[in-house]
């Protein structure tokens, strides 16, 4: 037996990575996309955490979709800016998706800080909701530093700027299967796959 479950994404590289974890997991899950549900439009991240805004999507999509839904939430936390950019690590300067807007205004604010105080981490919170109204949060976390200059080519958003501990390369130099088996959301999807069994009675 196996469950239909969507995730609330067009993003075609996140399904391929939960769709990899499921199938290392051997859970019988079909995973879809956003793609295939037109009539689902933009829902407003309004919540206060990353947790929340995972609900808030989750939620929105288990109602509209009428499926378990799944939804994540996540983004850099610097320890020297109070977590910031955190939650509005995707709109950091001003307009939403502007890569490298945020990472040029990020290093900006960090320009005076001293390299041992630079350390940050990558923060994911991963929702499940089931039609039902039952609802599970996981969160996984990926801790390392800020460096002063954008070093590689893979990844998106702040990759090229942050180097995890015991590391050398930043995440944006790394292959996907290297950032895949380290990330923030690996982790949190990782350790979703149990709830998803539980929830649904599913079997791995």
């Amino acid at each position: 037996m196996s469950a239909r479950v969507v995730l609330a994404t067009r993003n075609a590289g996140k399904i391929a990575e939960l769709r990899r974890i499921l199938a290392e997991a051997r859970l019988p899950v079909e995973l879809v996309g956003l793609e295939e549900f037109p009539g689902v439009g933009e829902i407003a991240e309004t919540g206060g955490s990353f947790a929340e805004n995972a609900l808030i999507k989750a939620r929105a999509v288990a109602r509209e979709t009428g499926l378990p839904a799944i939804a994540d939430d996540s983004g850099l936390c610097v320890e020297i800016m109070n977590g910031m950019p955190g939650i509005f690590s995707a709109r950091w300067a001003g307009r939403h998706g502007d890569d490298k807007a945020n990472l040029d205004l990020l290093l900006a604010q960090l320009g005076d800080v001293p390299d041992e105080r630079r350390k940050a981490h990558f923060a994911c919170a991963a929702a499940l909701a089931l039609p039902s109204g039952e609802e599970h949060v996981v969160e996984g976390a990926l801790y390392g530093v800020v460096i002063r200059e954008p070093r590689g080519t893979n990844g998106f958003g702040y990759d090229p700027i942050f180097v995890p501990e015991g590391e050398t390369r930043t995440t944006a130099e790394m292959s996907p299967e290297e950032k895949d088996a380290i990330s923030h959301r690996g982790r949190a999807f990782r350790a979703l796959v149990p709830v998803i069994a539980r929830a649904l009675g599913l079997t791995a």
